[in-house]
């Protein structure tokens, strides 16, 4: 009888442990956090956007990151590029339609460790009611906030993503807007 007790006890402390280091959600901190891009105008100038309004979390259990998961969102119409009656366009039909197409989404599929901090996230980009998958370059380092004593993980992208994949400005030439628009963000996240 005590061998039993003593047997459910180990079991209930590892199920009660797994669990805990299995949770590893991360919540990102809106104040440290930006996502932006960058498309070439008549091959000759670039032009810098950003959307305001986004969200993402991730979760992981592991030191290294390689079980990651991102999951982002991002207001189409929030899009900001200083110019308003740009802004104005690119939400209309002519490119993201944000009357039918209001989301962009990316659900990561992998996250592989290259060296160090650096790693390869892949997976599935949503954007003007066109999924493809696309891949981004990162940096992912991690610490412990002084003043709240909570986790911390910093997470910085970069990718080039083709507009026309997507259906997105399909009626304008490439010589006026580049097909290939980098794709930009940094992130904070706070451990739950």
């Amino acid at each position: 009888m005590k061998k039993i007790t003593i047997l459910a006890s180990v079991a209930a402390a590892l199920m009660f442990s797994f669990t805990s280091v299995a949770q590893g959600a991360y919540t990102m901190d809106k104040a440290h956090s930006s996502v932006g891009f960058t498309i070439t105008h008549l091959s000759i100038s670039d032009i810098d956007g950003s959307f305001k309004t986004f969200d993402s979390k991730f979760t992981s259990s592991k030191e290294d990151f390689s079980d990651a998961t991102f999951d982002f969102t991002a207001d189409v119409n929030s899009i900001n590029t200083d110019n308003e009656k740009r802004d104005g366009h690119l939400k209309s039909a002519d490119f993201f339609d944000v009357a039918k197409f209001s989301t962009l989404t990316f659900k990561s599929k992998t996250v592989k460790k290259v060296a160090g901090n650096k790693y390869t996230i892949i997976g599935d980009m949503t954007m003007h009611g066109v999924t493809k998958t696309v891949s981004f370059e990162a940096m992912i380092r991690s610490g412990v906030n002084p003043m709240s004593k909570k986790t911390v993980v910093g997470v910085k992208v970069n990718g080039t993503v083709n507009r026309s994949m997507f259906g997105v400005g399909a009626n304008m030439p490439g010589t006026m807007l580049s097909e290939d628009v980098v794709v930009r963000g940094s992130a904070e996240f706070s451990k739950d």
